[in-house]
């Protein structure tokens, strides 16, 4: 073969990854990316593929009746789940096969950052109100949550700044007020939108990272007075939000109303006990459990599957959560190791608000179960931020 037909030869994305490392300096990455990944690597990958899998057979499940009741095909929302997965796929390919040292150009980052919020502005005026939230915009045939995809820019833009401005912790002006600056324009812009959920999500999620940089205790301290005094204002103000939490205090008192849902939702999920009932002969999907394929799969799942099925879910999250903890404290720079914590962060607090509004230990939020619930926002942006993930545990220290 002649020289000239081997420099025309396509580099694979280790010889792409290797050439841009090298030519950014980054000598200690540019010897990782020659080396096996590390096995948190291929842990992270089987356990979100399985919890992908599950959520495909769940959906198809759960909204199997619902599409019939509707006049529609048993199978059109398995084969649209089906189809956020494929564009999560690629989203996620596309996440991993860029060094993520990409995203820290400020013209890249600031082009994420605007067109996110500009989406997110949108929705306040033209969005779409479903389940008392105007979270959603419609794009010709397609719904979109513009707040699902703001969670991976929150998430890049704060790692940037404290992987920048770590060494500054103690100076409140450095990085407790733009911090605080960040959890005020993502929570604030949910909170008007009245998805309270989400508020939540980015509130605990900025919170982990302020952690992480090692914020002093006393500024610690300031964050949740703030955020425990925002919380006071939403649930003494705010209709939907006070409804839900006397639902959650008193389930027995508003199961015919207020808590209908969750408390059904509680019987499904005795009924499925040890073994389960079986997957397709579970009862909560039969109209008993409103958006039992979305906000409340995980009743479907423990009642169809039983102690096994919930556990795989529990599991699963904990395991993912302490891989990217894991890849995190093992990361080349903490840029990355940012990046694994707030992801850790997201999936961790997001599974927690979930399966516990579902169970009644925790107030419901309408927040979906990240890989498991059908919704093409929530797939599309967690699988781009695993994409992330996976694209700092490729250089995390063996």
């Amino acid at each position: 073969m002649s020289s000239t037909e081997t420099t025309k030869r396509p580099q694979s994305l280790r010889d792409r990854r290797i050439s841009v490392l090298r030519r950014t300096g980054s000598a200690e990455k540019s010897r990782i990316a020659n080396e096996k990944p590390t096995a948190a690597f291929y842990w992270i990958l089987v356990i979100v593929s399985c919890l992908i899998l599950l959520g495909l057979v769940m959906v198809l499940s759960s909204s199997s009746v619902t599409n019939l009741h509707t006049g529609s095909s048993a199978w059109g929302m398995f084969f649209r789940q089906m189809a956020w997965v494929a564009l999560g796929g690629a989203a996620m390919w596309f996440t991993y096969s860029m060094p993520y040292d990409t995203w820290k150009s400020n013209s890249v980052l600031v082009a994420i950052v605007s067109v996110v919020l500009f989406a997110n502005v949108v929705v306040l005026a033209k969005g779409q109100v479903i389940g008392g939230a105007k979270a959603w915009l419609d794009i010709g045939p397609f719904r979109l949550q513009p707040s699902e995809f703001m969670k991976v820019a929150a998430i890049l833009f704060a790692a940037n700044l404290l992987s920048k401005r770590h060494r500054s912790v103690g100076i409140r002006s450095i990085v407790l007020y733009p911090m605080l600056f960040v959890v005020a324009v993502t929570a604030g812009l949910c909170a008007l939108q009245k998805d309270y959920g989400s508020a939540l999500i980015f509130a605990g999620m900025l919170l982990f990272m302020m952690v992480m940089v090692g914020l002093p205790f006393r500024q610690l301290l300031v964050v949740l007075s703030l955020y425990g005094v925002g919380a006071v204002y939403v649930f003494t103000f705010e209709k939907r939000a006070s409804e839900r939490m006397m639902a959650f205090m008193n389930l027995e008192g508003t199961k015919e109303d207020l808590g209908y849902q969750v408390y059904q939702a509680l019987l499904s999920i005795a009924n499925g006990g040890w073994s389960g009932s079986g997957i397709g002969a579970g009862t909560s999907k039969w109209g008993y459990v409103p958006l039992a394929y979305s906000d409340f799969i995980f009743s479907v799942i423990a009642e169809e599957l039983g102690i096994f099925g919930t556990v795989m879910v529990i599991g699963g999250f904990v395991l993912l959560v302490l891989l990217a903890i894991q890849v995190a404290l093992s990361a080349t720079d903490l840029y990355g190791a940012f990046i694994a914590g707030g992801i850790a962060a997201w999936f961790g607090f997001q599974a927690i608000v979930n399966i516990g509004g579902v169970t009644g230990s925790l107030p419901m939020t309408g927040l979906t179960l990240p890989f498991l619930s059908y919704g093409g926002s929530s797939m599309i942006a967690s699988m781009a931020a695993i994409g992330l993930l996976l694209n700092v545990a490729r250089f995390a220290r063996k």
